[in-house]
Parts: C-alpha cells; structure tokens; sequence
C-alpha cells in the first residue's frame, strides 16, 4: 500500500460534508485469493471507514469458497452490511480508488484477484448507470457502468451464504423474495460452488 495515497476526492467525486447523515444501507461483498487473504479484507475494511463515508454495521464470517474460471488459488469472501453518504455512483468510485490503493491491479474476468469489492444493494434501489466512470471497471461488465442490485448474486453461494448470515430477512427488490429464501433454493442448484466457513 503506498505510503502517501492521493486524498480519496482527489479527481473522483467532489467532497460531501463529514458531519452529513449516514442514511443509505449497502451491502457489499469483499473478496481475495493472493496474499495473506484474511489482511487484504481487513485492510481493505478499515481504508473504507477510514475515508469517512463508509460506516461498517455488520461482518459476517469469513468463507473458503472455490474460484469461478481457471484454476486458482481458493477466495476467502465476507459481506458487510454499511451506511453510506455517498450516492451510488460516487460509490463506485470509492470501491474502485480502494481496490486500487490496496494493489489491484485490473484484468479480464475470472483472473486471480488482490482484492475484489463488489457492491451488492443499496437501500432498495434498483437502477443500472451507464459510464459512472470510464477508468473502472463496473460490476456489469460493461466498463464503469453500475447495476444494482449485482445481477449475479443469486448465483453465488459465496454472496448468498454470508449476507443470509448477518441480513437473511432482507427482501432482493427485483426478485422480491428474501435472501434466505434464495439461498435455500440456490443450495439445491449451486451445490458445484464449494463454500466453508473459516472464522467468524
């Protein structure tokens, strides 16, 4: 981690006042398979509060879980439940600068990862934006576009297993339908993704 990174506003979304109101809940999903995996998550916790915009209320366990694509290193994955500020384009931006910082360095899909943040939900919010910010790579594919809610989180039992741990009554507004139940579902057709829990 660089022993002076550039202030977090620097370039990528102008400054909301410190003292605003943590209002918006999001989920997000943390991931890594190099390194000491556990620390990149951690470090990678801590630089969000740090900036002053991100509020962590809830960790879940950590998982071992099989990676998707060539063969790799296992991930170990988390969910998190926060308070936000920040709309969420300018959260994208603030996931994005702190992959970055960490040393992500930024590939095609499925290559093994530093770390990985993924933004789950936000609030009840369902909406897709084109370009927030063409130097990232956005959680659709498509260069810095944003969807939310990820399209792919009823595929994924390493999302699905740790958010139903800290938030199972929370209702997916597309699918309307409670991530315990998802899971319950997905269990039964994802049984391929190999997940194990390694710490709380």
């Amino acid at each position: 981690m660089p022993k002076n990174p550039q202030p977090l506003t620097t370039g990528y979304f102008v400054a909301l006042s410190m003292t605003g109101f943590m209002k918006n809940k999001i989920f997000l999903s943390l991931g890594s398979n190099i390194g000491n995996r556990k620390e990149n998550i951690i470090s990678a916790l801590s630089f969000l509060e740090s900036s002053g915009f991100v509020k962590i209320n809830k960790i879940s366990s950590f998982y071992e879980t099989s990676p998707v694509g060539p063969k790799q290193m296992n991930f170990y994955n988390i969910v998190v439940e926060a308070l936000t500020i920040l709309p969420p384009g300018d959260l994208l931006r603030l996931v994005k600068r702190t992959e970055e910082i960490l040393g992500r360095k930024f590939s095609h899909r499925w290559t093994a990862r530093l770390i990985d943040i993924d933004i789950l939900f936000y609030n009840n919010k369902i909406q897709t934006t084109a370009n927030v910010d063409s130097r990232f790579r956005g959680n659709d594919r498509r260069g810095g576009a944003l969807t939310i809610p990820h399209k792919e989180i009823s595929n994924r039992l390493f999302v699905l297993i740790p958010m139903a741990e800290i938030a199972t009554d929370f209702v997916h507004p597309v699918l309307n339908k409670k991530i315990g139940r998802i899971l319950e579902k997905k269990l039964l057709t994802l049984g391929n993704q190999k997940v194990r829990i390694i710490s709380k």
